[in-house]
């Protein structure tokens, strides 16, 4: 019985996953018979080993494939050049020692040629590719060149030394036979490494890659091909879920990241039937059951999550620029050129959006919220008022929003009542979502709608044991543009099937009313907060 697998290679007679004969053909049309050497850069558990793999059986009836991982050469062997000479052969030597066929097809002469560079004394970088050249001139098929986990090989000079003879041979292929498509996969762009070269801790930016097809191949799932995996799924498992709506749900929150999606489903698989609600898997595979899903996920320690951490720690103004558009909602201008924006989009963090730089799916936005706010909680008066009123706020298992605003109003006029327009534009939102976490924490799940998020307006959609909550934050921008405000609220209302919104107004207008009323727009309640 297949599963969903979350933990290296899939292989889609025992996984359930999206089926990537589509992206192989287009790899292969696109690239590999154009000659074309290229890098497949996507962040940490985006597909790119499951890719690899495909793509070299896919291969394999027009050429021969030396698939490599360079995780599998340990440092040692990139110590220097006559090193890394030996270790690469030795790994050439074990695919096509290991591949019967492949050995039927090339020249053995060439073969024992390249092997007796070990013997000698010195070995060079130069030698060997010479001696792989005559390989290729004699080959029964085209050679492609497959190696994995590329970056981790990417700090030494051995390594700019090999990238520069494929560059070398790859500019006078047409004189000198060489490999003929070299495809390298890692999360970093070898284009902008910053690569130590010498002991004295110089440091530069490596151009022998400068060969290289920008590869376009989309490698995140669309809804539809997470549906056709889901319907394989269905077929085995009979739930009578609604395998479109389902997997519409798993992309809105996932925008196709493959670790996310097959988390989620994972999640939804093997850990959801064992809550109380959902006994059957009618229930499981359903909106609420995604809810369960995600909120599971959230609290784990996932590597991928780590990585981020990791990433943001290291990089504090890629830290900031998530900040600003999680809580106030900046619309950033995406320039690949900015260091840091490149590397949240070389992580996967970030992607572009419209011209502007966004957080890359709902479910790292949800993840980076909860980490931004349990870093900040240990400060905050908000949060500690939001944690001290707590129980008054639920009752019967469901949660009583109306009340919620009710004390936000109140608390956060005594605390912040006087604090200067400039503050409050900056963290009046993160000033409600601290708030807001300790009362829901555990139990409920809530995240930044990105359609309405800018620097005057955001809304926060809260998930509450089957309940569900629609919270405007704005910007006071006087009465037209507070009236336009509530009919769009009303419009996200009819969205989401809800007849009942919520708004938060930080008005600067010396003279406003604070407090909590109760308005009726075209059949929706909108309650509003005025602080």
């Amino acid at each position: 019985m297949r599963y969903f697998n979350t933990e290296g290679l899939c292989k889609s007679s025992e996984h359930y996953m999206v089926r990537l004969d589509d992206r192989l053909e287009k790899i292969k049309k696109l690239y590999v018979d154009r000659k074309k050497y290229f890098v497949i850069n996507k962040g940490r558990q985006y597909g790119k080993t499951t890719t690899l793999r495909a793509l070299a059986e896919y291969l394999q009836n027009a050429y021969i494939v030396l698939s490599m991982d360079f995780q599998m050469m340990s440092t040692a062997n990139f110590a220097d050049e006559q090193t890394f000479v030996l270790s690469f052969i030795e790994y050439v030597e074990e695919l096509f020692f290991s591949e019967k066929d492949s050995m039927n097809l090339i020249s053995s002469e060439a073969l024992q040629s390249l092997s007796g560079l070990k013997s000698q004394e010195k070995k060079t970088m130069k030698e060997m590719f010479w001696h792989l050249s005559r390989i290729c001139e004699t080959s029964k098929k085209p050679i492609v060149l497959m190696i994995d986990e590329v970056d981790s090989a990417s700090n030494n000079q051995a390594f700019i030394d090999f990238l520069a003879q494929l560059r070398g041979y790859y500019l006078n292929r047409e004189n000198q036979p060489t490999f003929y498509s070299v495809i390298l996969a890692g999360v970093y762009d070898i284009k902008n490494l910053k690569l130590k070269i010498r002991p004295a801790e110089e440091h530069q930016y490596n151009s022998p890659w400068n060969i290289a097809a920008k590869f376009k191949i989309e490698m995140s799932f669309s809804s539809d091909q997470i549906a056709a995996m889901l319907a394989e799924y269905e077929e085995d498992h009979q739930t009578g879920m609604q395998i479109a709506e389902v997997a519409e749900e798993i992309y809105q929150y996932t925008s196709g990241y493959p670790y996310l999606v097959s988390v989620i489903c994972k999640y939804l698989d093997e850990d959801v039937p064992d809550k109380k609600g959902f006994e059957c898997m009618s229930d499981v595979w359903t909106k609420r059951g995604i809810e369960e899903a995600v909120k599971l996920l959230l609290k784990e320690n996932t590597p991928l999550f780590d990585s981020m951490i990791k990433q943001i720690d290291i990089y504090q103004d890629l830290r900031d620029i998530m900040e600003q558009i999680l809580y106030q909602g900046r619309k950033i201008p995406f320039s690949p050129a900015e260091k840091s924006m490149n590397l949240g989009v070389m992580f996967g963090f970030l992607k572009e959006e419209d011209g502007h730089v966004a957080i890359a799916n709902r479910i790292f936005e949800m993840y980076l919220l909860n980490l931004f706010i349990a870093q900040e909680a240990v400060r905050s008066d908000m949060y500690f008022y939001g944690q001290g009123s707590k129980n008054q706020f639920i009752a019967g298992r469901r949660l009583d929003m109306d009340l919620v605003l009710k004390k936000f109003a109140e608390h956060f006029s005594d605390v912040y009542g006087g604090n200067d327009e400039k503050f409050i534009e900056a963290y009046g939102r993160k000033l409600f979502l601290l708030y807001l976490k300790p009362i829901i924490n555990g139990t409920g799940n809530y995240y930044i709608e990105a359609q309405t998020r800018d620097a005057k307006r955001t809304d926060v959609v809260v998930d509450y044991l089957g309940q569900q909550f629609v919270i405007e934050l704005k910007i006071w921008h006087g009465n037209e543009y507070n009236e336009r405000g509530e009919w769009q609220l009303v419009e996200y209302l009819d969205y989401f099937h809800l007849k009942k919104g919520y708004m938060i107004s930080f008005n600067f207008n010396k003279k406003k009313a604070i407090g909590v009323k109760e308005l009726w727009i075209a059949g929706k309640t909108l309650i509003e907060a005025v602080v």
